[in-house]
């Protein structure tokens, strides 16, 4: 299995990105899939997940109204949509993918983004 993160990048405060996670070696639509990220000096977080069986979206408080994740079965891919970025918002970026509830089985390998202010 792999997951490969894209589209992080330097953004301003108030801006956007998209950032993108392609799977492979999985039936990506049953699986959950998930994003998480990691600020320098902190332990990585939650940011935001969709269940593979029925669509089911949860998102961190920090990010909710800001962040939209999504996906696209028929590519294998996730999204997160990240709109009014905050310089909080800086971490590295993980994407990840699980059968069932409890704990994530495979893991991206981060994208960078940076908000400046």
């Amino acid at each position: 299995v792999q997951l490969q993160a894209s589209g992080g990048g330097l953004v301003q405060a108030g801006g956007s990105l998209r950032l993108s996670c392609a799977a492979s070696g999985l039936t990506f639509s049953v699986y959950d899939m998930g994003w998480f990220r990691q600020a320098p000096g902190k332990e990585r977080e939650f940011v935001a997940r969709r269940s593979g069986s029925d669509n089911i979206v949860y998102y961190a408080d920090s990010v909710k109204g800001r962040f939209t994740i999504s996906r696209d079965n028929a590519k294998s891919t996730v999204f997160l949509q990240m709109n009014s970025l905050k310089p909080e918002d800086t971490a590295v970026y993980y994407c990840a993918a699980r059968r069932y509830s409890g704990e994530w089985q495979y893991w991206g390998q981060g994208t960078q983004v940076t908000v400046s202010s």
